[in-house]
């Protein structure tokens, strides 16, 4: 494909490019791509890595999360619109939390998002990943003094935090084993499976989060982590197994269902 580099004159080439290999935004798209590349090879590579499959935000090198620009590059899980109903769940819930975790935190979008919004200016933030890129990038979003650990969930968080978390924002894979093959390209084959796949009934991490999450909350402070729909029973008999008092909240615009567990005060 030759793409000659003026944006006026390369949109439509662009857009008959992107439409043609399936994305159902491609003027949108297009006029993403048109608006980072920087020179003709560089947009010509970025519009034939969209026409193969690739993520968008993977080849932009950014998502868009709750007004932020979060960097995600190759193999780091890209951050849901849907996911922007936890953290607006979690503010309003604990506007006055002073100490955030940001579990299986991927780019740490979510975490970037709470200390962006949240009202207090010394919010003490901490996330965790199992994944080095994940990792990478989270280091790259947060801001200046939060601590990002690499390892299996609170594995390497520092002992100190426990019984003092007052938001644990976990945002755990979700999707039962067999229904993985069934997702989009994008996420199936771009995505680390490992943030995807949820085991068998997709709520295997959940409990794992769940079990051990008390130890970690203070009096008071919350678990938030999205689930769908026909998963929210179990998912509210997990948070309650666990001795904290759960609820869930949903948001039809985002499609998305949030369980919030919070630990008992006294």
């Amino acid at each position: 494909m030759s793409i000659s580099f003026d944006p006026s004159s390369s949109l439509p080439s662009v857009v008959g490019r992107l439409r043609a290999a399936g994305c159902v935004f491609a003027e949108d798209e297009a006029e993403l791509l048109l608006s980072v590349a920087r020179t003709h090879a560089e947009l010509t590579a970025m519009v034939e890595r969209r026409a193969c499959g690739h993520p968008l935000e993977h080849v932009l090198g950014w998502a868009e999360f709750c007004g932020l620009r979060v960097a995600v590059e190759p193999g780091v899980f890209v951050p849901r619109r849907r996911t922007e109903f936890l953290v607006r769940r979690a503010v309003a819930v604990r506007p006055d939390a002073c100490v955030v975790v940001d579990l299986c935190c991927g780019s740490g979008a979510v975490g970037a998002a709470l200390a962006a919004s949240l009202p207090g200016s010394a919010v003490e933030l901490y996330a965790s990943d199992i994944e080095p890129a994940a990792v990478r990038c989270a280091r790259r979003n947060l801001p200046e003094g939060a601590r990002v650990h690499a390892g299996d969930l609170f594995e390497p968080l520092p002992g100190g935090l426990r019984g003092r978390v007052d938001i644990l924002a976990a945002n755990v894979p979700y999707v039962p084993t067999e229904e993985v093959g069934l997702l989009p390209a994008e996420a199936r084959v771009h995505e680390p499976r490992i943030a995807l796949d949820g085991g068998t009934d997709g709520l295997d991490v959940l409990r794992r989060v769940t079990a051990e999450a008390g130890e970690w909350l203070a009096p008071g402070g919350i678990l938030l982590f999205e689930t769908s729909e026909r998963q929210a029973a179990e998912a509210l008999a997990a948070v309650a197994a666990s001795g904290l008092l759960p609820r869930a909240d949903t948001c039809e615009e985002l499609y998305a269902t949030v369980v919030v567990g919070t630990k008992p005060v006294g």
